[in-house]
């Protein structure tokens, strides 16, 4: 129905129902409808709306909700200036997007270089992972982001 349910521990608001206390049942997350797809990593978490938009919650110390702040939010918040994502992954401290028009951009921790951007500066806001064209698919792994080029 388009609507996402989380469970387990919650203590930066990864639940995304406006509490901190953990469930060990799904509960709805707060506010979230037409979603197409999701993504998380060990503390934050993603929706793809079916209008192309990313909403983020949970822990953003690194920048991870990708909202221009790194404050936690324990309730879905918009991903500033994404339109047009088909995809979206989550990576440790970072978040991925890939846009229809086949590039990627990426925000959060940068600290190994997995925001693509040729820095190891953070990122609080989505800015474009660097030569990529074409790109047809997405991952987030530990400490580095994946595009698929066919």
């Amino acid at each position: 129905d388009g609507t996402v349910r989380a469970w387990g521990y919650n203590g930066f608001g990864q639940l995304g129902n406006g509490s901190a206390a953990a469930s060990s049942t799904p509960v709805p997350v707060s506010g979230l409808t037409g979603v197409t797809a999701i993504a998380g990593n060990n503390v934050t978490a993603y929706a793809l709306l079916s209008d192309g938009t990313v909403r983020a919650w949970g822990d953003n110390s690194n920048g991870q909700l990708g909202n221009g702040t790194t404050a936690n939010s324990s309730t879905p918040v918009p991903v500033s200036g994404l339109r047009g994502v088909t995809a979206i992954s989550g990576g440790a401290g970072s978040g991925y997007a890939l846009l229809s028009a086949g590039t990627v951009q990426a925000w959060g921790y940068n600290g190994s270089g997995q925001l693509g951007n040729g820095t190891t500066t953070d990122s609080s806001t989505p800015a474009p992972v660097s030569g990529l064209t074409g790109v047809t698919a997405i991952a987030g792994g530990g400490l580095a982001g994946y595009a698929l080029r066919p």
